[in-house]
């Protein structure tokens, strides 16, 4: 599990295909230091494993992961190539405070950046939403660009837009990306995981599915989530 604050910008060192599959190498001395063979790293939001033992990943800076075919089609790593910046980031550890959002490091879909209006110390990017993900984005709700947690400022059909701060611009890949880039794009888990209890099919404009004991259960559930929001109760950390 990650937060969605990036640790580093990294560097692609090299990327090989090895038939449905690709083997990633990338530089990223600070993610390293402390990797172990079989250390999970987010590279551009991308959960992957490092396969070489932490000793020599440590002293080399660089870690290497294998990319199965899964993640190559669903993500914009096929595209990578040696020399490009890569967003890094090691697992949050639990007790640590929680910058971002929930992050899972399994990408949802891939975005493509349309248009970037830049302010005076800021700047607004809009990114393109694939159809089967725009329920889960919200006005004001997080989502994950190559790996950034981003608070959605507005979103649209099949679009959204989210305001980056000068540090975003400076230390992570968007500061660089340009209209026409693909960016990975991860929603909040917490929309899907309310979705699926809900017995709620996201392809069917929203009709309850399942059986009726299953829409049953999950109208009883909506009901009493929005009674709750009705009476002003709040939601409670555990």
């Amino acid at each position: 599990m990650f937060t969605g604050i990036v640790e580093e910008l990294g560097r692609v060192v090299a990327l090989e295909t090895e038939g449905d599959s690709a083997r990633l190498r990338v530089a990223g001395p600070l993610v390293t230091s402390d990797a172990e063979h079989g250390s999970s790293i987010a590279v551009n939001g991308v959960c992957l494993t490092v396969i070489e033992d932490g000793r020599q990943a440590a002293a080399a800076g660089e870690f290497t992961a294998d990319v199965m075919a899964e993640t190559l089609i669903r993500s914009n790593l096929g595209g990578l190539r040696p020399g490009d910046p890569v967003n890094l980031e090691r697992p949050m550890q639990l007790g640590a405070r929680l910058g971002g959002h929930l992050v899972q490091g399994h990408v949802d879909g891939v975005g493509t950046v349309l248009e970037r209006t830049p302010a005076e110390h800021w700047e607004v990017v809009r990114v393109s939403l694939p159809s089967d993900l725009a329920r889960y984005v919200v006005d004001k709700g997080s989502i994950t660009v190559d790996g950034i947690s981003l608070t959605v400022v507005e979103a649209d059909a099949d679009s959204f837009t989210v305001s980056l701060i000068p540090t975003t611009l400076e230390l992570t890949t968007l500061g660089r990306k340009q209209p026409g880039a693909p960016v990975n794009l991860e929603v909040d888990v917490i929309a899907k995981y309310t979705e699926r209890l809900l017995g709620l099919d996201g392809k069917s404009a929203g009709q309850p599915q399942g059986t009726e004991a299953e829409v049953e259960a999950g109208t009883a559930v909506q009901a009493e989530v929005e009674a709750a929001a009705g009476a002003g109760i709040g939601a409670q950390r555990v």
